[in-house]
């Protein structure tokens, strides 16, 4: 299945930058659009409309992404299962990773990609590998820097900000080192699109799965409440407002679907990143049959 790839909303995430463009009618009328950032929206319209397993395999779009291991487009496979909790989807791609090559290298790492995976909550990481007592903090930006050592921190950072620095300088480089690693259980605010748990209602159905360092894959149990959605979304659109002084408009017709959506999960891999892992190459620009070529600085 492919879904298109011209959407009215690219995404409500605050820190995801997508791509801008216009369709013209033979009248000359200009109606503005994104390319996606993801096919998640139009998939679960697909839920929505009685589809009970689906994938995608997309080209996707980002802007301001640009690194050895980001590309402002690339291969995204995608897939939804109606009905099933999420840990179904992280099995599936402990199975897909197993499957991919025999062995996954990365900066002169190696790892077998079929060892039993390490499945570690974030609080728990976040305890073992910063030394952080995360849940209490929740939603104090102050409590939270106050446990935050050896990071620098700036007097405008965000509880989320802070979040995201330890969680990317201080504890994904240590994951999926021996073994394939799933961080799960993500705070709610980290987690726009997932459901809460019925374990603690302060984290989400939300896992990571991580290769060497290397996120490949991010899996939610999906948020089918379309009141608890919007709200969302205009948190994180508020939240962009504030930093870049933009806001992307939010797609009605997906949280109308998500009132007809039926309990489900779902998962996306970053394809050109396992292909990295899987070919040992340095950066994803190496396994992307046609790279964006940018000017020259």
């Amino acid at each position: 299945m492919e879904c298109g790839a011209l959407q009215r909303s690219p995404g409500n995430e605050a820190h995801l930058k997508a791509m801008e463009t216009a369709v013209e009618s033979p009248d000359g009328r200009r109606e503005r659009r994104y390319l996606h950032t993801s096919p998640e929206f139009a998939c679960k319209k697909l839920l929505a409309a009685g589809e009970r397993r689906i994938f995608t395999f997309a080209s996707v779009y980002r802007n301001g992404e640009r690194g050895p291991l980001h590309a402002p487009e690339f291969t995204m496979l995608e897939w939804y299962r109606a009905g099933e909790p999420y840990e179904t989807v992280m099995e599936d791609t402990l199975r897909l990773l197993a499957i991919a090559a025999g062995t996954l290298s990365y900066r002169g790492a190696t790892l077998d990609p079929a060892r039993p995976a390490e499945r570690i909550t974030v609080a728990e990481a976040f305890a073992c590998h910063a030394g952080i007592d995360l849940l209490p903090t929740l939603g104090d930006r102050d409590a939270l820097a106050a446990q935050v050592k050896d990071t620098r921190l700036a007097a405008d950072d965000s509880w989320s900000d802070i979040f995201s620095r330890v969680l990317a300088t201080r504890i994904e480089p240590k994951l999926g080192r021996e073994r394939p690693t799933l961080l799960y259980e993500y705070p709610v605010i980290e987690a726009a699109l997932a459901r809460s748990s019925a374990r603690d209602p302060r984290v989400a159905e939300r896992f990571e799965l991580y290769a060497l360092g290397v996120e490949l894959a991010n899996g939610f149990g999906e948020l089918t409440d379309p009141d608890i959605q919007r709200a969302r979304f205009i948190a994180e659109m508020d939240e962009k407002e504030r930093v870049y002084g933009t806001r992307y408009p939010i797609d009605e017709g997906f949280l109308s679907a998500l009132a007809l959506m039926p309990e489900a999960s779902g998962v996306a891999l970053g394809f050109d990143r396992l292909v990295m892992l899987a070919t040992g190459a340095a950066q994803i620009d190496q396994v992307i049959w046609t790279p964006y070529e940018g000017d020259a600085p």
